[in-house]
Parts: structure tokens; sequence; C-alpha cells
């Protein structure tokens, strides 16, 4: 098997397991979490440094899941990684277990942030950088942030942080599905055109499909996006990606699959050419 075909099968695997978490869980958030499952398997998948034998590597890239309500797929990657069994995945919501609704950082490895509260991730995320920069690590520092959660103003604080201090070794990515908790991003707040705000905010950027793995694998071999700068891509994506009753649809922010609903998303998935 390709590397590519890799890719999109372990995609497959990801949406999977949190369509399994949130329905026996009772959970919600699914929508955010399966628009964003080919970024975390391209990432995961070999642009980031990191080895889950050796989780506390101080060379290793980090990652930070700025919108931390959806974190049903990262957990799932790292189990899928080898961070922990997957038979963890089962205590996810579980009062008192290690993997609750919203990242948390606990005793199972490749966790680096407890996020929730929107808007904290980046900033986090900047001292990290910057931290790194200064001691000549090679590490990078990589931020999925939710386009809704732009709206924050810490992230643009951030933002111009970033640039002052050159931290070309920061990568953050938009996950632009255009739904958030009450609306769409236009009816809510609107960041258009956000890659142009980006920019006047002298950061590199790049606006690339976020649920094209081979766009993805292609977008991110060419890290830095601009010498010097920290690099933002704008990734262009579907809430509810792989089934087709939830894409699209704001009610997938909050509902839980059904038992027939997730019958229907599984085999919709497993089928999926791509």
């Amino acid at each position: 098997m390709d590397k590519i075909s890799e890719l999109k099968q372990l995609a497959k695997r990801i949406r999977i397991s949190a369509l399994k978490m949130v329905h026996h869980a009772k959970g919600s958030h699914l929508g955010g979490a399966l628009s964003m499952a080919d970024i975390l398997a391209v990432l995961y998948g070999g642009v980031m440094r990191v080895d889950p034998a050796n989780p506390e590597d101080p060379e290793r890239d980090r990652f930070i899941l700025s919108k931390g309500h959806t974190c049903s797929t990262l957990y799932a990657v790292l189990a899928e990684k080898g961070y922990f069994k997957k038979e963890a995945l089962e205590s996810y919501c579980v009062d008192g277990a290690p993997l609750p609704g919203h990242i948390t950082k606990s005793e199972l490895p490749g966790i680096e942030l407890s996020t929730g509260s929107l808007g904290h991730g980046l900033p986090v995320a900047c001292g990290m950088a910057l931290a790194l920069k200064r001691r000549g690590s090679r590490g990078r520092v990589f931020v999925i942030l939710g386009d809704g959660e732009c709206d924050e103003g810490s992230n643009w604080e951030a933002f111009l942080f970033a640039q002052q201090h050159a931290l070309d070794n920061l990568v953050v990515i938009v996950d632009k599905n255009e739904i958030q908790s009450l609306g769409t991003t236009k009816e809510v707040m609107n960041l258009d055109p956000l890659d142009k705000k980006l920019e006047t905010f002298n950061w590199g950027v790049k606006t690339v499909d976020g649920n094209d793995i081979p766009a993805l694998v292609e977008a991110f071999s060419l890290l830095p996006i601009s010498a010097g700068r920290p690099s933002a891509f704008v990734a262009k994506t579907v809430k509810g990606k792989g089934a087709s009753f939830m894409e699209n649809q704001l009610l997938w922010h909050y509902k839980t699959p059904t038992k027939d609903e997730l019958a229907r998303a599984i085999a919709e998935i497993e089928g999926a050419a791509r």
C-alpha cells in the first residue's frame, strides 16, 4: 500500500473510532471532530517528528488541539499510533477516566495541553515555540484552531506575538469548516478573507483543502511556508466530513448518533473511495 493510501485508511479508522466513542458516551461535537480527521492523519502519519515510544523526547514536535471539544479524533489517532492501547478509548467521557470530553493532559502520553476554553491553545503554543527556539531545539509546535474559535481576541494577540518573535517553528492550521456553535461563521462573525488577514500579520499563509490528503501532504512538505515567519494553513473542510447526513449540518455540533445513525455513518466511511 502506498503512503497516500495508508493515510486515507488511517483517516477512516480515526473517524470510525470517533463515531463509536461519541455514540457510546452519548457525547457530542462530532461535526468538528470529523472535519479535521484528514489533517490529523497527515500530521501524525509522517509530518510531525514524534515517537510514541519516546513521547517526552525534548526534541519532539508538539501538537496542541486548541478546539479541545473535538478531541475524539485526537484520542483516536493517538491510539492508532500506539501512544496508548485502543481499549482506553472505551473510557471516553467516563467520569474519572483519563479521556474526558475536552482534551485533557493526563497520565496517558501524547497530550501536550488541556484545552477547551477557546483561545488558549495558540498563546501557549507561542510560548512553547519561543522556548524551543531560544534553546536551539529543532522541535516545532503545531496547533489546530477552529474557525469559530478565531473570534477570540487572544488568538490575534498571539498572531502578533508570533510574527514579532519570528517563530518559524510554529505551524497553525485553521479548521475552516464554516460552522460554529450557533450558526455559520459568516452569520456569527465573518472573518473572511482570513488568509489575507493573516498575511497582513506577517505570517506565511497557504490555503488548502483540509479534506484532501494528497493536497495536505504536499502543503505540509513546504514548511516553513516563508523563511523566518510562522506558518498558517487555512484548511477548508466540511463539518461532519465522511457521513453524508452529518455534512454541513449545525445539528451535529451537538447531536449524539443513534445506533442506526452510527451504523449508517460507519458504512459510508468504510465504503468511501477516498
